[in-house]
């Protein structure tokens, strides 16, 4: 893919993150009149303690602001215009990661992954990548895409399921819906699909909690780790 092209996507990874904003915080409620607050374990609910991990990053109704995420847009777009250019299924992991970086506002800013942006993700690689698969004439690729699905969402289901586990339903649909285009890209991409999230994770709170911004019992997001984990290994394999 020529330098221009990937100058091209990387714009439109800025104006996709640009748009994904203001669309998250309509989807989980966030900056209305009544806006929504925080059970114990930080997930929405009217009348709950707000999520103490917010007071340090401009609080739930700001969440990440508009240029930070528009900047964030363009490196996820751009690396996969050059790490993904020449494949047939480009315009579909686009797509699913137009739809993750509003999945990233929501959880940012409430703690929340909506089932309709969660499904939006299960149908960009699910109706794309296997109709792009056909067309290449390539459907073994399918198998393994499949295999993805099973295997992420029983990985984090039964993490979910352990006692004293943080993660919330939100996060084992969302990686379910990520284990397609991760399995679709071949078994060292889904590997590092899941892997990937929890070392982000890990290492995010051990950084907060050395510099004191939370406690051991705060409540924090998974779904922004298990999307960069599916970034990186989309990127690097």
């Amino acid at each position: 893919m020529s330098a221009v092209t990937v100058a091209g996507t990387a714009v439109l990874g800025a104006l996709a993150g640009l748009a994904a904003v203001p669309i998250g915080r309509r989807a989980v409620g966030v900056g209305r009149a009544a806006p929504r607050r925080f059970t114990e374990v930080g997930r929405a609910e009217a009348g709950a303690p707000r999520a103490r991990w917010a007071v340090g990053c401009g609080g739930p109704a700001a969440g990440p602001r508009r240029w930070t995420v528009a900047v964030v847009g363009a490196v996820v777009y751009g690396a996969l215009a050059v790490a993904r250019g020449d494949e047939p299924g480009l315009p579909a992991l686009l797509l699913v990661a137009a739809v993750g970086l509003v999945l990233a506002v929501t959880d940012l800013s409430a703690l929340r992954l909506p089932d309709p942006l969660v499904g939006a993700v299960a149908l960009g690689g699910g109706l794309g990548l296997p109709t792009t698969a056909l067309v290449a004439g390539e459907p073994g690729c399918l198998t393994t895409a499949l295999v993805g699905v099973g295997l992420s969402l029983g990985g984090y289901l039964l993490l979910a399921l352990l006692p004293g586990a943080r993660l919330g339903f939100g996060d084992v649909k969302l990686a379910a819906a990520l284990g397609f285009p991760l399995g679709w890209l071949g078994w060292p991409a889904l590997r590092l699909g899941l892997l990937l999230p929890h070392l982000l994770a890990g290492g995010t709170v051990l950084v907060l909690l050395a510099a004191g911004r939370i406690r051991r019992d705060t409540p924090l997001p998974f779904g922004p780790a298990i999307l960069a984990g599916a970034w990186l290994a989309a990127v690097l394999t």
